[in-house]
């Protein structure tokens, strides 16, 4: 297939290789006799799959849809699209990175405005702002700090793959939900829909989209303007005396005890800890997922919520880009030595401000306006993880490798976390405090001093 490869678009560029065969017979096992193989051998007549596939989806049965992959490619949409593809969470991504990756010829998307005073003004603004990260870079700013002034209309490039059954969530949102009133989004939609139908036409036969989906619940009767505040991390709920759960669980699993002499043991704390501690440096530490621990971190620069996303083990609540507030925003610590990029960079961000309301008491709407935002803008966001996601997640983000700001926020919950569950908490942080380096030529080459910091981080 010959591609445009300046265009716009979302492709399926490849599929289970089995086509639909795989969830044909998985139709079929549950309800006929025979083995795995002789049923799977019933199943090659791709026209009596797609029939069978649409009975079996029509009477609920959905999860057999899951045994099918679909492996996308989004080439050139914005940076609103792939945050709002990247929180589906049961799918794989790869996204072009913006702290490593150049984005000064990445290009930008521009809206039908159906006006043309607004596109030419639109096309200069944001032309500057790429113009402005250029200066930064060139002017000694590292690429994850000047991509900062990149605003949310810029060509981004990534990879997806996604089971079909999260595939027809991932539609319904984009055609029929809370994706489908921006435009851009809505038309990749039925890109992937007409590729779709082509490809998995049984599997396609449940997609309905007729009507609209409400999938945003209605809050219109709260009417009060929000706040923010300076705290970075909150801890908002948390499972109580979670070191004896995890050590009940393990009791459980681990020795098939019955409930009263696992009480007997873990009266005693510090069997307790020693019970932990062998889950935590277990490769397969299941207990841990008996706790729950809900954190809000505030202030977060929208380029940063794409490092949170990428955990796909939580339950992650962003709100929609279109309630950022433009001046709120980041400011990088290595600007505060460059008072005149500085001045630049705090610019850039009134003007965006600015130009927005200017659009906005124009009556331009604001799923057109969502691009007049940059990547420092920020949003409060909330996410629930168990404690065996929090260990991955702290593995990873209180690493010297992270992205400064991801950092940050690691620690900071790492240390409310410790102070409330010090008998889990004590034992986590990044890799070469919890077992060893894992970055090869890549490590900073601090282990010890890291490995003291994290032993007395309160």
């Amino acid at each position: 297939m010959a591609y445009d490869y300046n265009k716009s678009q979302a492709l399926i560029i490849g599929m289970t290789d089995t086509d639909e065969k795989v969830t044909a017979a998985s139709g079929r096992i549950s309800t006929q006799e025979g083995t795995a193989l002789s049923i799977w051998d019933k199943s090659q007549d791709k026209e009596k799959n797609a029939n069978l596939i649409g009975k079996v989806t029509a009477s609920g049965h959905t999860s057999t849809v899951e045994h099918t992959y679909f492996q996308l490619a989004f080439q050139n949409v914005t940076a609103v699209v792939e945050q709002f593809i990247i929180e589906f969470r049961l799918a794989s991504y790869t996204v072009k990175s913006r702290r490593y990756v150049n984005f000064s010829d990445a290009g930008f998307y521009v809206p039908e405005f159906n006006d043309d005073e607004i596109e030419t003004s639109y096309k200069a603004h944001m032309s500057k702002m790429f113009a402005l990260y250029d200066e930064l870079c060139e002017n000694g700013v590292l690429r994850e700090d000047a991509r900062f002034v990149l605003p949310y209309c810029l060509y981004s490039n990534f990879f997806c793959s996604v089971n079909g059954r999260e595939f027809l969530n991932m539609l319904t949102a984009m055609i029929c939900g809370r994706g489908a009133k921006y435009p851009e989004i809505k038309k990749l939609g039925l890109e992937l829909y007409e590729q779709a139908m082509k490809k998995a036409p049984g599997i396609m036969s449940s997609f309905k989209m007729d009507k609209a989906v409400n999938d945003v619940p209605d809050l219109s009767f709260i009417d009060v303007k929000p706040q923010h505040t300076s705290t970075p991390v909150e801890l908002l709920a948390y499972t109580p005396d979670a070191a004896k759960c995890v050590a009940r669980n393990a009791l459980i699993s681990g020795k098939n005890l019955a409930t009263e002499q696992i009480e007997a043991i873990i009266s005693d704390e510090d069997t307790t800890k020693k019970i932990v501690e062998a889950v935590v440096k277990c490769k397969r530490p299941r207990p841990l997922e008996c706790v729950n621990y809900t954190l809000r971190f505030n202030n977060v620069s929208l380029s940063c919520i794409t490092h949170f996303a990428r955990h796909r083990i939580q339950s992650i609540e962003i709100p929609e880009l279109i309630k950022t507030d433009r001046m709120s925003y980041i400011i990088p610590p290595v600007l505060k030595d460059k008072p005149e990029l500085l001045a630049k960079y705090e610019n850039a961000f009134k003007e965006t401000a600015a130009e927005y309301e200017r659009l906005k008491n124009l009556g331009v709407p604001e799923e057109l306006l969502v691009y007049y935002q940059l990547s420092g803008n920020t949003l409060d966001i909330v996410t629930t993880m168990n404690a065996r996601q929090l260990m991955l997640f702290m593995r990873l983000r209180s690493c010297t490798r992270a992205q400064w700001e991801i950092q940050e926020y690691a620690v900071d919950a790492l240390k409310k976390l410790r102070a409330i569950e010090p008998l889990i908490f004590n034992f986590y942080g990044p890799s070469c405090f919890v077992s060893a380096c894992p970055e090869g030529r890549m490590t900073c080459g601090r282990a010890a001093e890291i490995k003291e910091k994290f032993s007395n981080l309160k």
